[in-house]
């Protein structure tokens, strides 16, 4: 039975992750065994400085899902080096470190620190980040997307997977274009922009007024999404968005998904990114599946 995948030029045993910001920098979490059997592993996004995150209230419930405004708090690129990335690499599962910068100059600055490390596995260039031009995310126009893709990938001396938002008119055109700009892979989807009101109070129950919506109310969308990336180009996908169980995960993977990550069910069982690991074993032993490639990208009409 096959499992392993490949992104670039890096191997990957099984097609299970986690979601960034999801497994956070929680360490008493990564020296469980079965941590270690996951495929890769994905860290809370970190950016050139630390952050401190948004103010309260942070996390909202919904139904199917949750409405979080967390502001990406983290300790900053070197202390992220110093402090957490030595743990992280002695766990023995590829990392993928998820980035972020607020103008072009952070986004040299992490990969250049980055590129003294080992260990690393791939980059996930977090494109929800200010397109100041357009007054709109880079991860919501082509243009922005290609060249800022483009920038980093002739830098990074690690694969680089361009994490994309939902929000945009058509997700395939922005597929195209960091792929355009030499992405290796593209992960998707981030969260939705939303709001939860306090009828009370008439004020967002969100501190942040908004915030991302994500969980199993986003599936559907996120699938449709992986489906319109897959037709749109040729580098592997990596799906996400309400994946909860291994038949969430099939859905990704039949859709077009070369690797699928788990990310606000950690929440609810820290134990999901298994389950699916196993549940697709299960699948592949009940429909005499010898590898995942057999039924990747298998969508009929």
């Amino acid at each position: 039975m096959n499992l392993s995948v490949k992104i670039a030029k890096h191997t990957f045993k099984n097609p299970v992750t986690v979601a960034s910001g999801t497994f956070g920098h929680a360490e008493q979490y990564y020296d469980l065994e079965e941590v270690k059997r996951l495929g890769a592993l994905v860290p809370k996004t970190v950016t050139f400085y630390p952050q401190e995150g948004n103010p309260p209230v942070r996390i909202v419930e919904t139904p199917s899902g949750m409405i979080n405004a967390i502001g990406i708090e983290n300790p900053g690129i070197d202390g992220f080096i110093q402090g957490k990335l030595p743990a992280l690499r002695k766990i023995g599962v590829p990392l993928i470190i998820s980035i972020l910068g607020h103008d072009v100059a952070q986004f040299i600055g992490i990969v250049e620190k980055l590129n003294r490390q080992e260990g690393i596995a791939a980059i996930e260039l977090n494109l929800s980040c200010p397109n100041l031009k357009h007054k709109t995310l880079v991860a919501q126009d082509p243009q922005a997307t290609e060249a800022l893709v483009k920038k980093v990938k002739s830098l990074s001396k690690f694969p680089l997977i361009a994490k994309l938002s939902p929000n945009v008119t058509d997700i395939g055109d922005i597929a195209a274009a960091a792929e355009a700009g030499g992405a290796d892979a593209l992960s998707l989807i981030n969260t939705f922009t939303a709001m939860a009101v306090d009828i009370k109070t008439r004020r967002s129950k969100i501190g942040n007024f908004t915030g991302g919506l994500s969980g199993p109310a986003i599936r559907p969308l996120a699938v449709a999404m992986v489906h319109q990336a897959y037709k749109r180009v040729r580098v592997p996908l990596i799906g996400m968005g309400g994946i909860a169980t291994a038949a969430d995960a099939l859905e990704f993977i039949i859709a077009g998904a070369t690797m699928v990550a788990v990310g606000t069910m950690n929440f609810i069982n820290p134990r999901a990114p298994i389950d699916v690991l196993e549940g697709l074993q299960a699948y592949m032993n009940e429909y005499q599946l010898t590898d995942l490639n057999q039924i990747r990208g298998s969508l009929k009409k």
